[in-house]
Formats: structure tokens, C-alpha cells, sequence
């Protein structure tokens, strides 16, 4: 059983996403990948410019609310690759799509799960705004007077089925009621992940560096064996004082998901730079090339110590999906972070 919430605005758990029009299909790909890399494994793409993520899953790992966490997206969506994203929160599918189109000045729209609260946002809107209703089946309801989706709502069940057909007619009604059985469905796995963590102020010491480094690529190997993904390739982007950046990358020998292989490709991606007290903001690694773990064949090894390894990572990802993400960690991550 999920946890229970007194407060309403805390069970509307569906986020629902439009990406401004216009914006480049890279950006829309860029948003899917902040989506599934930062926030819930539970995204479901709707091309070519909206996404659905259920954070019911995703709220105790955060530590924020459903509100909180669609405000953090929206600011990282801003301020990585420009694109401004409308978001409704809402207990559902079709009350979150219909609340994205009416955002406030924080381009975040709440619909509480509460009928009450249900009733003040849906009921006054005009009837063609209630989310899955046609044009034509629109120009229907307004032939026999019904201009509102309250009353739609107000219509018995047989009488909405007379005038829109049986199954639409009961759908719809539904639907003005805030009604939407629909569940947020995963759909295809991202192409790469990404993690990135910020300093508190510009870093020059190489050991805070490549502890960033080691946070990242475990958080991201960790990520992949729970996908069932392995990255095919490695990329490391430093962001130095004065917003310079710097990026290097690195096809991995074989595609893996282990924490061990991607650290020690991002340390010489590090240590190959050969920088000389370069003040360092922030640290992004990104796993590339995602493929399918299942088709990815495992080398057999008669090292102990490799074998040893896996056995702990198993062990390692069984703790953390019994008792949450990060519960067991490299004991070099113990302690208060350096990097965010």
C-alpha cells in the first residue's frame, strides 16, 4: 500500500507536460530524458510536444511534493536547454492534460484530488475544452444546450449516451466528472541518462572532482541494471568559472552497467584533460548509445575480484529497492556531499 496523504494537492500525483510550440523535436527528446534520468521511471511519451510522469513513486526519493517536483522541472528544463514546459498536476490523466492547457504565472496548473476541487476547475470550463471530446461531438451537446462540462456532467448517464452513442456518451460524462481509470504507461526506454552535480562554489581540488565523477556514474549504473539498459558509450562535460565548458567522450570496450566500468572511463576521461588548478562549477556524466542489457552478452571471468564485484552490485541494487534509492552507496560517498 502507497502512502496516504490527508492533504489532496499531495494524491494528484499525475504531471502532465506541453512543451512550448514550435520548440525543436531535440528539445522535446532533451525533456523525456530529464524525465526518466532525474524524476520517475514512469514517463509516458505523447508526441510530438506532451509527456505524462506518475511521481507517486518518485516523491520519497525527492523529498518534494508533486508541485515541488514539477517546478524543479520546469526550472532545469529552463535553464539546460532553454525550453519552457506547461504542467498540470492532477489526480489523473485527463484532468492533468486539461489543467496544462490553463497553467498559472508559474506555468504549474494544480488540480487537487478532491470532488469539490474537481468540480470548481472542470464544471465552468466550455464544453469542447474537457480533454478527448471532438469538434463535432462538441457541436452536438451544443445543439441540444449543453455548452458547459458541468452540464455534461449534470446529464444522466442515458440521456449523454443518447445524444454522444453509448460507450462515448459514458466516457465523457466520466470525463467531466474527473473520471479517468487511464494509467501512466512507460513507454520507450531513453536513448542515454544523464547526471550532473554542481559544486558549492568553483571546485580545484581533483578529489572532489572525481568524487562527483564516481556519484554520478554510480547513480547512473544503478539506474541502468534497474532499466535493464548498458551504455555503449560515456561522455563527461566540466562547466568552468566564467561558463566555459568542456566535453570528452569514450565508446566503452562493451556495453555495461556496472559502476566500476563507467567510474574508471569517466576518471581518464578526467584525467586525460590534464588540468592545472582549473576551477571547476559543476560536473555532467552522460551514458550514450543505451541498449537493451539483455542483448548485451556477459564476459565470463575467473578474477575474483570482478566476480566478487558483481555479487556485491546485486546485493547492493536488492538494498536499495527494499529500503530506497541511495541506502547503500560507495563507502567513498559517505558523509555529507561536496557536490549537489
Amino acid at each position: 500500500m502507497g502512502e496516504q496523504h490527508a492533504d489532496p494537492a499531495l494524491r494528484a500525483r499525475v504531471l502532465h507536460l506541453r512543451v512550448r510550440p514550435g520548440a525543436p523535436p531535440e528539445h522535446y527528446q532533451a525533456l523525456l530524458d530529464l524525465l526518466v534520468s532525474d524524476i520517475s521511471p514512469v514517463v509516458q511519451a505523447l508526441p510530438p510536444a506532451a509527456a505524462l510522469v506518475d511521481v507517486a513513486g518518485a516523491l520519497r526519493f525527492h523529498q518534494r511534493t508533486p508541485v515541488e517536483i514539477a517546478s524543479l522541472i520546469r526550472m532545469r528544463a529552463m535553464a539546460w536547454f532553454g525550453t519552457d514546459v506547461h504542467i498540470g498536476v492532477a489526480p489523473n490523466w485527463a484532468l492533468a492534460a486539461t489543467a496544462s492547457t490553463r497553467p498559472g504565472h508559474n506555468g504549474i496548473r494544480v488540480v487537487a484530488d478532491d470532488p469539490l476541487a474537481v468540480a470548481d476547475f472542470l464544471w465552468p470550463l466550455p464544453v469542447e475544452n474537457l480533454h478527448g471530446i471532438g469538434r463535432q461531438q462538441a457541436t452536438t451537446l451544443r445543439r441540444f444546450g449543453i455548452d458547459t462540462v458541468g452540464a455534461l456532467a449534470k446529464l444522466p448517464e442515458a440521456t449523454a449516451q443518447r445524444i454522444l452513442g453509448g460507450q462515448p456518451g459514458r466516457l465523457l460524462r466520466d470525463r467531466a466528472w474527473g473520471l479517468d481509470p487511464r494509467m501512466v504507461t512507460p513507454t520507450a526506454l531513453p536513448r542515454s541518462t544523464s547526471e550532473r552535480r554542481d559544486f558549492d562554489h568553483d571546485e580545484l581540488d581533483p578529489d572532489i572532482v572525481r568524487t562527483a565523477i564516481l556519484d554520478a556514474t554510480y547513480v547512473i549504473a544503478c539506474r541502468l541494471r534497474e532499466r535493464g539498459q548498458a551504455a555503449t558509450g560515456l561522455e563527461l562535460q566540466l562547466r568552468f568559472a566564467g561558463e566555459s565548458q568542456l566535453t570528452r567522450s569514450r565508446r566503452l570496450t562493451t556495453p555495461s552497467a556496472r559502476t566500476e566500468d563507467l567510474r574508471d572511463v569517466g576518471y581518464d576521461l578526467f584525467a586525460r584533460l590534464g588540468l592545472q588548478r582549473a576551477r571547476i562549477r559543476s560536473v555532467n556524466v552522460r551514458a550514450t548509445e543505451l541498449v537493451d542489457a539483455n542483448r548485451v552478452a556477459e564476459q565470463i571471468t575467473f578474477d575474483r575480484r570482478t566476480e566478487n564485484g558483481r555479487r556485491a552490485e546485486s546485493a547492493v541494487d536488492k538494498a536499495n529497492r527494499r529500503f530506497g534509492a541511495g541506502t547503500v552507496r560507495p563507502a567513498r560517498l559517505a558523509g555529507p556531499r561536496r557536490a549537489a
